[in-house]
């Protein structure tokens, strides 16, 4: 009989899909979606550290959704500002530390100015971690992670033979937590869409048609009942996992 996971994930990483088509089919705006979405995140939020979850990852704005049309940017970018000020608070009172990855140089100086102040508010928090990728991307954060050793081999503090899959991790986004055991997408895609190439390699995936906004707290659990009943082998075969689980 296989051996399956006996608890949940330690690190849970989302693709947050399907807004603006959950507003759509409600025949509402698209910023109406988000909205709804902002409230599934902290449901979310509620249930993972609950549910003992040291890290959500959640991903909340692309390098690529620049793309979209101004006036959506526009509202996203004003949902963030209203975030920060609505769910810092609470987010420090439960002890749950809140930082941000991705280049964060493309936003205003206020919003720049208030994530870095959110950052700063809880950051002795231990309760979780919820990490929120903006304009962020994994082809963006492996280019990053060598650029920073690729000017330490430049000033002479690192030998290029001594960059190692360990030395990278160190420089990725995330490098000094838990990789990611589960990554959960809704929306309807099976596609991980440059969210964290490097921090996936051996995550499980799990796909739903669930819109963002309709991923309640009975959908997280399904998802993890379903990473439960899967066995990870990590390269090996699931005879040598279970001899040592014996």
């Amino acid at each position: 009989m296989d051996s399956v996971q006996s608890s949940n994930p330690r690190h849970v990483a989302i693709i947050m899909d399907g807004n603006n088509r959950w507003a759509k089919q409600l025949g509402l705006r698209g910023v109406e979606g988000h909205k709804q979405g902002a409230k599934t995140v902290r449901d979310t939020v509620e249930s993972c550290a609950r549910l003992g979850v040291e890290v959500l990852t959640v991903y909340a704005f692309s390098s690529e959704n620049w793309r979209r049309p101004q006036d959506e940017v526009s509202a996203l970018m004003n949902l963030f500002l209203e975030a920060l000020a609505d769910e810092v608070p609470d987010l420090h009172k439960n002890g749950i530390k809140l930082v941000f990855i991705g280049d964060l140089s493309a936003f205003s100086d206020e919003l720049r100015s208030k994530m870095q102040l959110a950052m700063e508010q809880t950051a002795a928090n231990q309760q979780m971690v919820f990490a929120v990728a903006v304009n962020y991307g994994g082809q963006w954060d492996i280019a990053n992670a060598a650029q920073q050793l690729a000017f330490k081999v430049q000033a002479g503090e690192l030998d290029p033979k001594d960059i190692t899959t360990e030395l990278m991790q160190s420089h990725v986004a995330l490098g000094n937590l838990p990789p990611p055991d589960l990554c959960i997408r809704t929306g309807g895609d099976n596609r991980i869409s440059n969210f964290l190439l490097w921090q996936l390699a051996y995550a499980e995936l799990y796909f739903t048609d669930l819109f963002w906004p309709d991923f309640d707290q009975q959908a997280l659990e399904a998802a993890f009942s379903e990473f439960r009943s899967r066995q990870r082998r990590f390269g090996r075969t699931s005879e040598q996992i279970e001899a040592s689980q014996q």
